[in-house]
């Protein structure tokens, strides 16, 4: 759209808006001098938890919990329509969108005409209000643009939030603030933080604060008013009118004994009176709501309207408290004009405790499966999306429908009770059903983009297959066939080489690359810990298929397997079991990996470039989960939220297995050391040709329960390196903060629990670093996990969880996952190591972080033809640029507009500032001639959530007691109007018009 868009932006506010009134304007009148309290009228939805998201849609199962959104929604709107004082909040567009979508066209726009004169705000607006420790930035950006997309398309700008409202989730990241004003928003409130954090702010007035989402890169833009509620995101105690309260009704018949108005009242008044002497202003806000609260919404109002009536009647008597209906967006709207001076946070709210050695941080390992799952579908997602744009797809084969399945299936994903963990087992199994539906339906269009992607004349391409348990060896269509051809899309915006294994019968085969030049192979056997998951029962594969593809910049490339009778050379491969006394020795031309001799495991390290030694170690522990009854603090358990073992001694874990038995594979392309650590956990550890990364493989379950004890599996690796209590994690896979064991920056910590009070979300790296000698020893993950570095050289990662008690804390039941065979769940994953000098480091770190959570997209088909046969008839090798996007510019979206045939783009620097001396530096880029079948005609800078031109973007300003030391960036006017140019970590969003 381009211009198309602002026309089109602008029509739809003309039409739906007309004289509205909504946005700050709209906002109720307050009083000066007085305590206004803004009373918010609230439901959170909880997009799966305890049931599924149908079930609290329809509201059945209520043996569980008696939730039912429709009956909310039908309540809160008719109430609404018939009193135009009422306001309502709603956040959860997941639901909103399945109601709205129900409705007649005549409801339909009563609704938009309550959104309009501001009785019906969205505030968030994302899909879910999403975990923020587990969560990707991509998927935090997607499921946000989702929600977004569906207000500005049947409401306009009356219905852009204008607020993030992150009441529930369980800590708070940093990222998640930049984002949120990259969106666009004024304001962020939540209700969840630290138990000695609130009380220090309680105390110290600084409940509210500018909080700097992006001090070093972003500054100014990134910055974003932030605010805690006092009551979690309830009503005051007592307050309360809906199904499952208990509370008093306000009686105010004065003729009848039951008449309690004076009573409530003045209860009422002590409430705000409490609430206000922990605040700086005259305004406080008060959520009036709770989870699926007001499916009785006229039980609600009626007793609002009392409270509002009797309050405010006190003021002829002298009352300085205001009570009026409000929105969040208006609080903040006052807290603005109150011109004030604000104190700021710079770090983040993680990790979270509601009271002494209950640390909210074993979610952030829990369900590690379901969390790989998301991760890996989040790739394909993109992967699709951009396939479909290269291809021009459009509507064809309904393509846009498929890629909503899998975009709605994403975005209920992110709620802070699914990839969190925190959710029952039978949820768990809704979410992953959901992805697994939402994969087949992008199938569909990625197939259709082959079909005009591949072909040279009118040949059909043969469908592509996809794999989804190649990573425990299984898969059919390579099992069964002999020859086949393997096409991998690259969804990164410059040419990267890709370790292809491929499950297959019997050990002899060659591969062709897209140019009929022969590749060298290496065929690995399946392992037996491999053969004994339960999952692949039926699978035939006994070897692995090993080859590097090299694939262009944002295009595919098709190999060509075809299996042999020739004897394998005795370079491919050689097994050998380990010899007591005898060191084994992985090396690749960067680097040394040595066993012990007598342990079987790791001791030493090497980086044969610069020669750094270290003595690493890396063994596999447990922590025993607390089987506490959380009567009291000190008898909480370890649960699907918190992460407390029974032995807080730091240095007493127990070991799985003090001996390994270990197997070593030798070959051209892979050298391969099998660990098997016992029954239930074992490890391939692997170096390829080439490569500077170290490849752990881990394997853990099923968990043994046998001893009634529930287990925290961790992945310790051990340096000795001199770390002065210092590590660092990742914010949602984008910046990197600096965490100091048992250390707050911004209150002083009385740690409670000297292991789980230090773990921290790790959602795609950490790292330490010696700045003595100058080395950096570095972690990435394939999926967020929980991390720490207990003792000064170590850091750990927690793999697994099996657990046999309930924290209380609402979802009810244990972490107690199982497998297909009814035994405990088996986890693989994988921890890529990196050791090098620290000015080299970010580069390794930040562009293997890209190749992981973008990595290629690889699909199978079965035809009996020969190389040269099938590049006669369809392309082998293709590219989607004509160039290549510099090694610091990462294309984060490339998709064609559901409601339109425009394009949204986003291009982004993926460096920090001072990272890497070159890598770190602006860069421009040109999006003239950029896509080969796409020419860019005119391009409008959007907010990051792509629901506002930029230009139209106006935020609240505050003044702060730093604002002198505020980092105000500077951004270059382009003169190529279909140029861009990236400062670090900035990310620039446009609605591109194709020619």
């Amino acid at each position: 759209m381009g211009s198309m868009f602002a026309t089109c932006f602008l029509l739809i506010c003309f039409l739906s808006v007309g004289a509205a009134t909504c946005g700050y304007e709209s906002c109720p009148a307050v009083k000066d001098g007085m305590i206004n309290v803004h009373l918010v009228p609230h439901s959170h939805d909880d997009v799966g938890w305890l049931k599924t998201v149908d079930q609290y849609y329809y509201g059945s199962k209520d043996d569980i919990q008696s939730a039912g959104v429709q009956y909310i929604l039908d309540s809160v709107i008719q109430a609404l329509l018939k009193d135009p004082s009422k306001r309502f909040i709603y956040v959860e567009i997941a639901f909103f969108a399945r109601w709205y979508r129900e409705q007649s066209d005549s409801l339909r726009h009563q609704v938009k005409g309550l959104v309009n004169n501001g009785q019906l705000e969205f505030i968030l607006g994302g899909w879910c209000m999403n975990d923020e420790a587990s969560t990707h930035y991509n998927a935090i950006i997607d499921q946000h643009t989702l929600g977004f997309e569906f207000l500005r398309h049947n409401f306009g700008e009356c219905a852009r939030p204008r607020i993030g409202w992150q009441i529930d989730p369980f800590g708070h990241s940093r990222e998640q603030a930049s984002l949120f004003a990259q969106f666009g928003f004024d304001g962020l409130y939540f209700g969840r933080l630290d138990y000695q954090d609130k009380d220090t702010r309680e105390k110290s007035k600084t409940m509210e604060m500018v909080w700097r989402g992006s001090p070093l890169n972003l500054g100014s833009v990134a910055d974003l008013f932030t605010g805690v509620l006092y009551s979690g995101y309830g009503p005051p105690a007592g307050f309360c009118w809906d199904i499952g309260c208990s509370d008093e009704p306000i009686m105010d018949d004065y003729r009848l004994y039951d008449n309690n108005v004076d009573e409530r009242v003045a209860e009422f008044l002590k409430d705000v009176k409490d609430q206000a002497s922990h605040y700086t202003t005259n305004h406080i806000m008060m959520t009036m709501g709770s989870d699926f609260n007001y499916q009785y919404a006229d039980h609600w109002f009626k007793n609002i309207d009392k409270l509002i009536k009797y309050v405010n009647i006190l003021q002829a008597k002298g009352s300085k408290v205001n009570l009026l209906y409000s929105t969040p967006s208006c609080y903040t709207y006052n807290l603005n004009k109150a011109n004030q001076t604000w104190t700021t946070k710079d770090d983040d709210f993680f990790p979270y405790a509601h009271r002494p050695h209950s640390f909210w941080t074993g979610y952030f390992s829990s369900r590690a499966a379901l969390k790989g799952y998301t991760r890996e579908a989040n790739n394909f997602l993109q992967v699709c999306k951009q396939m479909d744009a290269l291809a021009k797809l459009g509507n064809t084969d309904n393509s846009s429908k498929n890629i909503q399945i899998f975009k709605e299936a994403l975005g209920v994903a992110q709620h802070h009770d699914a990839v969190s963990g925190t959710e029952k087992q039978a949820v768990a199994y809704d979410y992953a059903e959901r992805i697994a539906n939402g994969i087949n339906e992008c199938q569909k269009v990625v197939n259709d983009a082959y079909k005009y992607l591949l072909p040279l004349s009118s040949d059909k391409p043969p469908a592509q297959v996809y794999c989804s348990l190649r990573n425990i060896s299984r898969c059919n269509i390579t099992e069964e066939s002999k020859q086949l051809q393997v096409t991998l899309y690259n969804p990164v915006g410059r040419p990267v080489k890709s370790w292809v294994r491929i499950p297959v019968v019997g050990g002899s085969f060659s591969v062709v690359g897209p140019d009929g030049a022969a590749v060298s192979t290496q065929v690995v056997p399946v392992s037996k810990e491999t053969k004994a998951i339960p999952e692949r029962k039926g699978s035939l594969a006994d070897h692995e298929l090993v080859f590097q593809a090299s694939l262009p910049a944002l295009g595919y490339s098709t190999y060509f397997v075809q299996a042999t009778t020739q004897r394998r050379s005795n370079w491919e491969q050689k097994t050998f079991q380990r010899k007591v006394n005898t060191d084994t020795v992985l090396k690749n031309e960067f680097l040394s990996l040595t066993f012990d001799g007598n342990s079987g495991k790791l001791k030493q390290m090497v980086n044969l470039e610069t020669g750094i030694s270290l003595g690493l170690q890396q063994d596999f522990f447990y922590y025993v989960g607390y089987p506490g009854n959380n009567s009291e603090s000190e008898f909480q358990a370890s649960g699907a939220y918190v992460f407390r073992p029974s032995d807080n001694n730091t240095h007493n874990l127990n070991m799985v297995s003090t001996q390994v038995r270990s197997y070593h594979s030798q070959g051209q392309l892979v050298q391969e050391l099998l660990q098997t650590f016992g029954p239930w956990v074992s490890q391939v550890v692997r170096l390829y040709e080439g490569e500077r990364y170290a490849e752990f493989e881990w394997t853990v379950g099923p968990i043994p329960i046998s001893d009634k004890e529930g287990k925290e599996v961790i992945s310790r690796f051990s340096t000795g390196l001199n770390t002065q209590k210092t590590f660092y994690t990742d914010a949602n896979g984008r910046e990197i903060l600096e965490r100091v064991r048992d250390y707050r920056k911004t209150w002083k910590l009385n740690q409670t629990e000297e292991i789980a009070g230090n773990y921290y979300p790790v959602n795609s790296r950490i790292y330490m670093q010696d700045k003595s000698q100058d080395i950096q020893f570095t972690v990435l993950t394939d999926r967020s996990q929980g991390g720490a570095s207990i003792k000064d050289g170590d850091l750990e990662l927690m793999v697994h969880r099996r657990l046999l008690y309930d924290d209380s804390l609402g979802v009810g039941e244990p972490l107690n996952e199982t497998g297909s065979d009814g035994r405990g769940l088996i986890v693989r994953g994988k921890h890529y190591v990196f050791l090098d000098k620290i000015e080299k480091s970010a580069a390794l770190h930040r562009d293997m972080a890209l190749k992981l959570y973008m990595a290629p997209s690889v699909s199978f088909s079965n035809a009996t033809t020969k190389q040269a046969e099938w590049a006669a008839k369809f392309r082998t090798i293709w590219s989607g640029l004509n160039g290549t996007l510099p090694a610091n510019v990462h294309l984060l979206t490339l998709e064609q507009m559901a409601s339109s045939m425009d394009y949204i783009l986003r291009l982004e620097h993926i460096y920090e500032k001072n990272e890497d001396p070159v890598l770190s530096k602006p860069v421009t880029v040109s999006l003239q001639d950029l896509f080969v079948p796409l020419t860019v005609k005119s391009m409008t800078e959007l907010t990051l959530g792509a629901n506002l031109q930029l230009s139209d973007l106006h935020r609240l300003k505050w003044q702060t007691t730093d604002s002198k030391l505020l980092f105000k960036p500077k951004f270059a006017r382009q003169s190529d109007p279909l140029s861009v140019t990236l400062n670090p970590m900035e990310i620039h969003t446009f609605q591109v018009t194709l020619g």
